[in-house]
């Protein structure tokens, strides 16, 4: 047997799993539904230990041996023999969202389960082992112990804000059915302290692990499951004053008709369309960590491949292959799928934004407009006019070869009319600032205002052919006119407008680059070819020669590498199943039957033509049908009761982890993107706002560009799946500095459990010392003279002298009691008729006599005299003591 041991953060808390090798193709998993303590797991595995030996009392031959030690489980699969375990080995911090950690998945280990003994070989398992390794789960796979990734952060806030009533009676259904029949135990002794804990089933489209979880859903415990998401996940400081506001960006892919560029075009039957990615910015004042007590905000857009049935003929080996419709859809059939989905999770509106070319000498890319707007049109007629689907056509590419046209400044105008009509999500209500003073814009501002902030209702869905180049641009200025509004919504910034050339907004630009070169390095195979940069045509000449590499690296990879990346990303999603008798993946002409379900099989229930949205969508627009508190969401979620002291709820404890000894190496935060650091100029003078326009010669990057030890030492957020670094000067390194690895267990990188982060060689340490001395010119913006002319110096002697005038008073004021001036002493009056606490000046608190007593013992523990320790001290040093080892 293997025997797999899984604990809490705190190692507190143990579970275990029996996984029989004696079954040569079967998985036999037993799941003893008890929560051990670190004593009981050691006891039970001595036991096992002493069992399985040869002979009793040989110590030298052990019964049990270590075979991996692992941090989640992604899932067990099975091709022609017995099974295999695929176990995460190493992981590496990327993300905090209000304590919950975010890993990337750095290393995974696939074990075989059955014995030698009973293994039944196949001459073509090796080869199916071979193509489901091609898919490499080190490159952009993420999860979370705590946070639901396959859902966006309104969606998992508005579940946390469920009316209390409605998890009474959740927990009282759910109770009998309970999992763990020692979950529940002692909830009753601790009276009225019970907490309720909300557990939501993951949105399945964006898990890619769904297919090798299925094996053990039902037969073991929920935490022993672990969701992974594929996409980007990147995360920047932006220091506002010293006040710390962190930008995320999370990027889930699809899983549904997932694949590569010229393989996968257009939507399958089901209405899931190809290069499907949903992109989510996340911003929040780090200062304030929990979600209840934080400020929060987030805003969702959507790229996809336009929903029809289309492909392209990659055979001719050209580098524009030609469209074709492969269907016709006069009911926009596959269009009303899609739809329905976007209706259910985003609401309403749905706008689509157009990229395509309009104007062709041949015609090429107009095929889809002209399809794609017979579609909108003809399904528009059946909704109601205040949720129709909002479609804006807008062809870039010749935008961008005309002089006269600003490209951007136009997406600028969509992007504002885009933001104004979905809104964005902010956890608290409008400040009272913006109530006094509010902003036009703010006032139009469209999504649902409720009690407890406002909700984003509807999405943005962008698409161009390959939904890459052009389409990340596009995010890119709607994520920019967005987070203008987020920023005003936490109060941080007067306007809801940001310029370019701003620190904020640099930082910004490129986590959307590294976002837009790692989707297209997983779809397109290179990375993006058209930047920001490109345009707005400050891009520098050598930027073209890097562009005609990436597009001839895109076309290597569509031409030779896709069809094997396609075959491995049907394996792992288990579109493909081996089996005996069946043509092998390699012998299959074409995967469209695969991924085509009705091909194989007519669906016995047909959709209406007219009402071809999901029954009760509609009732509760503007907002999506998800997040309604209905019974059928309700099915979704899993409440239970816990203490209020329990760890699994305790976010300080998860995120502060006080039983462990904390590890500079391990601190995200030290290696996280930071606007002062790498982007501010460092003769910034007396402006470090990071909404301040620069000169482009003026970021902190061109400062740090020469920096190369520190790139080497501070790993990437980029791996396999990132840029390169921008070609022109002022933004050298744009992959450099960024998210060290937590958990990184390299043997060459920096040991993991030194205590100082080695942040560059002693070569380097001399041009930083450099920098921190300044003139006092460029550090206040004035040159102070050397010596004071006669006239100051005697200004300053008699303002002195006042100064020690009304010190003199407030003595004797103090000795005397008396409320009459001494003589020959100036009685100054305060000029403000304010009281002492008001907005310029704050009386200082007081101080009650316990606290003071507590300041006090201290003070004496710090000389060695000791406090003797009361009964409450004793008490939860013992508690302490009890969790850690016992």
């Amino acid at each position: 047997r293997y025997f797999l041991v899984g604990s809490n953060p705190a190692e507190t808390k143990y579970r275990v799993l029996k996984i029989d090798r004696t079954e040569p193709k079967d998985l036999v998993i037993i799941d003893d539904k008890h929560v051990y303590t670190q004593q009981e797991v050691r006891e039970l595995l001595g036991r096992l230990d002493l069992g399985n030996r040869t002979k009793m009392g040989q110590k030298g031959s052990s019964g049990l041996s270590r075979a991996v030690s692992a941090f989640g489980i992604v899932g067990f699969v099975r091709f022609l023999e017995g099974y295999y375990i695929v176990l995460i080995t190493k992981r590496r911090k990327m993300a905090d969202i209000g304590g919950h950690a975010i890993y990337k998945i750095e290393d995974t280990n696939m074990i075989y389960i059955p014995n030698d003994s009973v293994r039944v070989s196949h001459p073509d398992e090796a080869r199916y082992l071979r193509i489901f390794q091609n898919v490499d789960l080190s490159s952009n796979f993420y999860f979370s112990y705590s946070y639901d990734l396959s859902h966006s952060l309104q969606y998992n806030l508005t579940v946390l804000r469920m009316p209390l009533e409605i998890l009474k009676t959740e927990t009282t259904q759910t109770r009998q059915e309970s999992f763990d029949i020692f979950e529940d135990e002692g909830l009753s002794t601790q009276g009225g302290s019970g907490v309720f804990g909300i557990c939501s089933t993951p949105y399945k489209k964006y898990v890619w692990n769904a297919k090798l979880l299925e094996a053990v859903r039902s037969a073991v415990h929920r935490d022993w499951l672990l969701y992974i998401i594929h996409g980007f996940c990147g995360q920047s400081k932006l220091l506002i004053y010293g006040r710390p506001i962190y930008v995320t960006l999370i990027a889930r892919r699809s899983s549904k008709f997932a694949g590569t560029r010229f393989l996968k075009r257009g939507a399958n039957c089901e209405g899931d369309v190809a290069n499907e990615v949903e992109t989510e910015q996340i911003l929040y004042d780090a200062s304030v960590m929990s979600f209840s007590a934080g400020s929060y905000s987030s805003y969702v857009q959507v790229r996809g491949s336009v929903p029809l049935y289309w492909s392209q003929d990659i055979s001719t080996m050209m580098p524009k292959p030609p469209i074709t419709l492969d269907q016709a859809d006069p009911y926009a059939h596959v269009a009303a799928l899609h739809f329905d989905q976007m209706l259910q999770r985003f609401g309403s509106p749905i706008i689509i934004l157009n990229l395509v070319k309009e104007r062709e000498k041949r015609k090429h890319e107009r095929i889809l407009s002209e399809e794609l707007v017979a579609a909108v049109t003809y399904l528009n007629q059946f909704l109601p006019p205040e949720h129709a689907i909002i479609y804006i056509p807008w062809d870039m590419a010749k935008y961008t070869k005309s002089k006269l046209c600003n490209v951007l400044d136009r997406l600028n105008v969509i992007a504002e009319s885009v933001v104004k009509k979905t809104g964005f999500f902010v956890n608290r209500p409008d400040s009272y600032c913006s109530i006094l003073r509010p902003d036009e814009k703010w006032n139009e501002l469209g999504g649902c205002v409720v009690s407890t902030g406002r909700l984003q209702t509807g999405v943005l869905r962008t698409n161009c052919v390959d939904c890459l180049d052009r389409t990340n641009t596009a995010q890119f200025m709607v994520g920019k006119c967005a987070l203008a509004y987020q920023l005003y919504s936490l109060g941080l910034i007067d306007k809801p407008n940001l310029q370019f050339d701003t620190d904020a907004v640099r930082l910004f630009e490129e986590l959307y680059e590294d976002h837009g070169d790692t989707l297209s390095l997983q779809y397109g195979g290179s990375q993006l070819v058209h930047r920001v940069k490109t345009y707005r045509k400050i891009a520098p000449w050598t930027q073209h020669s890097k562009d005609i590499m990436q597009t001839l690296s895109r076309y290597y990879s569509n031409a030779f590498s896709d069809a094997d990346r396609q075959d491995s990303i049907n394996l792992f999603l288990g579109v493909f199943k081996p089996a005996e008798g069946k043509p092998h993946l390699w012998e299959l002409p074409t995967d469209f039957y695969l991924h085509h379900k009705n091909t194989l099989s007519l669906s016995q229930t047909r959709q209406s033509y007219t009402y071809w949205w999901t029954t009760g969508v509609l009732k509760h627009l503007p907002l999506p049908f998800d997040e309604v508190t209905c019974a059928e969401n309700r099915r979704k979620l899993t409440v239970k009761k816990f203490h209020k002291y329990e760890e699994e709820i305790d976010i300080h404890n998860e995120f502060f982890r006080p039983y462990e000894l904390s590890s500079f190496d391990e601190t995200f935060c030290l290696a996280m993107t930071n606007s002062t650091r790498d982007f501010m100029p460092k003769n910034v003078g007396i402006d470090p706002s990071p909404f301040t326009v620069r000169k482009p010669d003026e970021t902190g990057k061109s400062v740090l560009g020469n920096k190369n030890n520190r790139e080497e030492t501070v790993l990437q957020r980029k791996t396999a799946a990132s840029a390169p670094p921008p070609p022109s000067e002022e933004a050298v390194s744009s992959s450099s500095e960024d998210d060290s690895g937590t958990d990184k267990e390299d043997e060459g990188a920096v040991s993991q459990r030194s205590t100082p982060v080695k942040v560059t060689d002693t070569g380097d340490n001399t041009k930083i010392t450099e920098n921190v001395v300044q003139a006092t010119k460029d550090v206040y913006g004035v040159n102070l003279s050397d010596i004071p002319s006669e006239d100051d110096l005697a200004i300053y002697a008699r303002f002195v002298q006042l100064g020690q005038s009304q010190h003199k008073q407030d003595k004797g004021s103090q000795q005397f009691c008396s409320k009459r001036p001494l003589d020959k002493v100036i009685n100054l009056i305060p000029i403000s008729s304010f009281s002492q606490d008001n907005i310029y000046e704050v009386q200082p608190p007081r101080a009650d006599r316990k606290s003071i007593e507590i300041f006090h013992a201290h003070i004496q523990a710090g000389r060695g005299n000791m406090q003797p320790l009361g009964r409450d001290d004793f008490l939860m040093y013992r508690e302490y003591i009890r969790n850690r080892y016992m």
